[in-house]
């Protein structure tokens, strides 16, 4: 009885083991491709999302919108925002449009250490929440950065942005 109960939890234990292992070995899905270039008319229904979020906080921020080629399309910088945030909300922008994908997924993955901290190498790659893909027909058509708050507080400004386009 006893061995079938300690083969039992080998054999259970070395299928998790190995599911474990297939999982770690998937590679993540490709990212989106890029759509045609975000339109103005577009870009402003971002930035009125955003800035109303912004003024419900009570946060003073800097607000950028990139094309799918990392253009400028529009920038807005509150009043009482310090002038460090509009490079820090441009450079959140281009990471999100030229990596397509969350700035927030580069801090976690750095935040994790080891080899991660490898991204800390990525030319243009910034590791602080607030930089977000714009999605249209699931294709990456611009991208928004937001500085002047906390980390989670310029994620939030920038998912309202984003949200403001549906």
């Amino acid at each position: 009885m006893i061995r079938k109960r300690l083969l039992s939890l080998a054999i259970g234990s070395a299928l998790a083991l190995t599911a474990g292992v297939a999982a770690a070995q998937t590679p993540p899905p490709p990212p989106p491709t890029y759509g045609a270039p975000i339109t103005l008319e577009q870009a402003k229904k971002v930035m009125v999302g955003a800035e109303a979020e912004a003024k419900k906080g009570n946060w003073s921020m800097a607000i950028i919108i990139l094309d799918s080629g990392g253009n400028m399309v529009m920038m807005q910088r509150m009043d009482g925002t310090q002038l460090g945030s509009v490079d820090v909300a441009r450079d959140k922008a281009w990471s999100a449009v030229a990596y397509r994908r969350p700035t927030k997924a580069f801090e976690d993955a750095i935040a994790q250490g080891g080899a991660n901290l490898r991204l800390l190498r990525l030319t243009g790659a910034s590791p602080i929440e607030g930089g977000l893909p714009i999605m249209a027909d699931g294709k990456v058509i611009g991208s928004i950065g937001v500085s002047g708050g906390s980390s989670a507080q310029d994620g939030q400004v920038a998912k309202a942005g984003v949200d403001g386009l549906k």
